[in-house]
């Protein structure tokens, strides 16, 4: 009798490892299948305001549309790293702008939560709480950070979806001209759809003082649409990053250094009058890790 109890109960166990063995192959499936070449369409519309103020005038609506690559860079059992490149100009002059860069981390229990004005939250999660999910760190142009979360990717009704919640720093549409919130609170859905894939926002515009309570002043909805299209229509992007590659590893190895330092960053705006990604751009003179260590390392404060 015993044996026959101890046979069900590592048939369950077994079982149970086969299916958790079996979901994670479904999630690496539905992140890879973010990467290619697609034509994107950028949609943001500010839907309700909650200022007293008469005078608030709200974000103009906002449609936008881009050719983007996304590339695999790297592919390992529980770390997936996808970076965006924005393809603008003509197509007999394409120029190519390093955009925002995605890391996909399997039960990883080590974040960097945005808190406001430049300043960054280390946190470390309980291994429980983190069981069967996926991170996801968001990284800006310069490869500082920008936000980060974590949720169970789903597999369920013929979708393939993760969704998050997580507070971040204005995204550069809004910073550019708006100063009077400084913290956007992102529920992010990222759906893998037939055509692509869906990047779906429902964004609070939050107004955050130390000692006080958040102050809400607006909400957003963004939904940006990636349809794939041929390869070969991205083939500048993979061209720049054949020729550029090894020089943005070394910045990444430099923040991987900053970050696990695994306490709380907050960061320089500009050193010397200048933001970071106006130094990293300079393929001149920032190539090296004894150029680009330097530079990154005067932002951390």
């Amino acid at each position: 009798m015993k044996k026959s109890i101890s046979f069900v109960l590592l048939s369950f166990v077994f079982a149970g490892v086969l299916h958790a063995q079996s979901k994670k192959k479904q999630d690496q499936k539905a992140i890879k299948s973010m990467c290619g070449c697609y034509e994107v369409a950028f949609n943001f519309a500010e839907t309700f305001e909650y200022s007293n103020d008469s005078t608030y005038v709200p974000s103009k609506t906002k449609h936008d549309k881009g050719l983007e690559w996304v590339q695999l860079v790297e592919d390992s059992d529980d770390k997936i790293m996808l970076q965006h490149l924005l393809i603008v100009g003509s197509p007999e002059q394409p120029y190519i702008v390093k955009h925002w860069r995605q890391d996909w981390e399997y039960q990883n229990t080590n974040l960097y939560e945005f808190d406001h004005d430049n300043k960054w939250k280390f946190i470390s999660l309980p291994k429980k709480v983190v069981e069967g999910q996926w991170s996801q760190k968001v990284f800006q142009v310069d490869d500082s950070p920008r936000y980060e979360g974590t949720a169970t990717w789903i597999h369920a009704d013929g979708k393939s979806y993760w969704e998050n919640t997580t507070d971040a720093p204005l995204p550069r549409r809004e910073y550019t001209t708006r100063s009077d919130y400084n913290v956007t609170t992102r529920t992010n859905r990222q759906e893998i759809v037939a055509q692509g894939w869906i990047h779906d926002q429902d964004n609070n515009k939050v107004i955050r003082e130390e000692g006080k309570e958040d102050v809400l002043l607006a909400q957003e909805k963004g939904h940006n649409d990636y349809v794939k299209v041929a390869d070969s229509n991205c083939k500048a992007a993979q061209e720049y990053w054949a020729s550029h590659e090894a020089k943005w590893q070394i910045v990444r190895l430099k923040w991987d250094e900053v970050f696990a330092r695994n306490k709380d960053l907050s960061l320089e705006e500009k050193v010397d009058n200048k933001v970071l990604f106006k130094y990293l751009f300079d393929d001149e003179n920032y190539n090296s890790a004894e150029q680009i260590n330097p530079v990154i390392e005067s932002f951390v404060k």
